[in-house]
């Protein structure tokens, strides 16, 4: 009879290391945590995963690898799939938006930047544009996700304390108090007040994008 060291596995423990990390975010994911979870000893796991660092590398490995797949198309249309699966990835996991803004030295991020990379390369940009191009895409697209899931997590905690709370209700309350605003001091915020009650978060991200495409289109060497 198998023993329970034995039982688990690399990927069932990657699972559910990734199930805690949406309930509870990267703090309340400890060994001791994961073991109590996995009705298994600490030991038991160390055995296939050998530190939280390695372990956060694998949920975010495993997250991305289905997030990120996006069929062969248009370079343009393959980093605004591979921006949204990003969007959404980040939407339903907020852990993933700090993993991936450590760093490009951070393997997940590292992997991305090279498939929008290899992409800008593909929209024959300059080379000495190219750098630029493909991080101002990474900054925006991990920044971008990272906000709205940030915005998410705020309107569940205002939801929790207030049921009848919905986004369409939190959204007409801010753009009352914008339209509020003193026009004088605030003319911006004053003319743009209806967008935010009406905007949608998943096509006003995919709008900046294609800001940033517009951008790098007019890189190219004209013809």
């Amino acid at each position: 009879m198998a023993n329970r060291t034995d039982a688990l596995s690399r990927e069932r423990i990657v699972a559910t290391a990734v199930q805690m990390l949406d309930a509870t975010g990267e703090e309340g994911l400890t060994f001791r945590a994961l073991s109590a979870q996995l009705k298994t000893g600490a030991g038991a796991i160390y055995w296939h995963v050998a530190n939280k660092s390695e372990l956060l590398d694998a949920a975010t490995d495993a997250v991305l690898a289905g997030a990120t797949t996006v069929a062969e198309a248009a370079p343009e249309a393959e980093i605004r799939a591979l921006a949204l699966g990003l969007f959404d990835a980040i939407d339903v996991h907020p852990w993933l938006a700090g993993q991936l803004a450590q760093g490009p030295w951070k393997s997940e991020a590292l992997r991305i930047f090279e498939r929008l990379g290899q992409r800008v390369q593909a929209l024959g940009v300059p080379a000495p544009a190219q750098f630029t191009s493909a991080t101002a895409l990474m900054i925006f697209i991990v920044g971008a996700a990272a906000q709205n899931a940030a915005n998410a997590s705020n309107a569940a905690k205002i939801r929790a304390a207030q049921p009848d709370a919905s986004r369409t209700a939190m959204l007409a309350v801010e753009s009352a108090a914008w339209e509020g605003l003193d026009p004088g001091d605030y003319p911006f915020l004053h003319d743009i007040a209806g967008q935010l009650r009406e905007h949608d978060d998943r096509e006003q991200f995919l709008a900046g994008v294609d800001l940033i495409l517009a951008g790098i289109a007019a890189l190219r060497p004209q013809a």
